[in-house]
């Protein structure tokens, strides 16, 4: 059987991105959002997914390329003088791996993302990380050992079939990733051992802001079986604070009255992680 969840990230950026969460959930196909708990927009976001019960809401932890949510001045080993977290993953990694002041001011960032989640009153769907920065293996150790009390029950692992991409686009053309790849197997084994859920593919790492309407058409029409999804950065306007182009297109895939008659057509079931967890 084919499950499909379809995840905006990026929830609580800016209004923008908030306006078209809301849209593309009640006009689309969108099933579940990943909330930025330290976004320009974050409080403008819970106020709407409140409106919007059958919203599924997980956390987007936010360790690198913006602002963290505890003070800079408590987390001196992450940030830079400008008390932003850095934009350089390759960088922040190697600064994780080498020095133990960043490593436990990382986890009281991490656990502070979680507990303001938490104070938001919503049910939390799932975890992942901007710019998917929890494939590094000490993002990943803390997260899980964080999360494992703060009821943490599904995590994004993104792994893409790049078979499946050449046949929903057969003219494009993808970069495999060796060592994200070897990381995301890592983080799959992990997230296994604790019986969390992971989907069996995630789709939106190799056109990351560019989900058209055609792509997402050919994704549906060649879905494997099993849970997949498919995440975008949707919002209506391509002009706002950190926006990086296509996000207006995304949207419009999303909310294109001939993608939600695939889905009706494929018999795909949709919803988010919550709701393909085994009960």
């Amino acid at each position: 059987m084919k499950k499909l969840i379809v995840t905006a990230d990026d929830f609580g950026a800016a209004r923008e991105v908030n306006e078209a969460v809301e849209l593309a959930h009640t006009r689309g196909i969108l099933t579940a959002a990943s909330l930025m708990m330290s976004g320009d927009a974050v409080d403008d976001a819970i106020a709407r997914a409140r409106r919007l019960p059958s919203l599924r809401v997980g956390l987007h932890l936010v360790l690198v390329d913006g602002r963290p949510l505890l003070p800079p001045a408590a987390i001196p080993a992450l940030v830079g003088r400008d008390g932003r977290l850095p934009r350089d993953l390759a960088r922040a990694g190697i600064n994780l791996f080498f020095r133990r002041d960043a490593r436990r001011q990382l986890a009281a960032e991490i656990a502070a993302q979680f507990d303001a989640f938490a104070a938001t009153g919503l049910a939390l769907d799932h975890v992942n990380a901007h710019h998917h920065f929890h494939l590094h293996p000490t993002v990943a150790a803390l997260m899980l050992e964080i999360g494992a009390t703060r009821g943490l029950r599904a995590v994004r692992v993104p792994i893409e079939p790049h078979d499946v991409l050449a046949r929903a686009d057969p003219s494009s053309r993808h970069r495999v990733d060796r060592r994200a790849i070897a990381s995301a197997r890592l983080l799959r084994r992990r997230v296994r051992r604790r019986n969390l859920l992971a989907p069996a593919q995630v789709f939106g790492l190799a056109w990351s802001g560019a989900m058209t309407r055609s792509r997402v058409g050919g994704l549906l029409r060649h879905l494997p079986d099993g849970i997949s999804e498919i995440y975008a950065h949707p919002a209506t306007s391509d002009r706002f604070a950190g926006a990086s182009g296509g996000h207006a297109d995304e949207l419009a895939a999303l909310v294109a009255p001939e993608i939600a008659a695939l889905v009706r057509e494929r018999d795909v079931a949709t919803g988010g992680y919550s709701d393909f967890i085994a009960r």
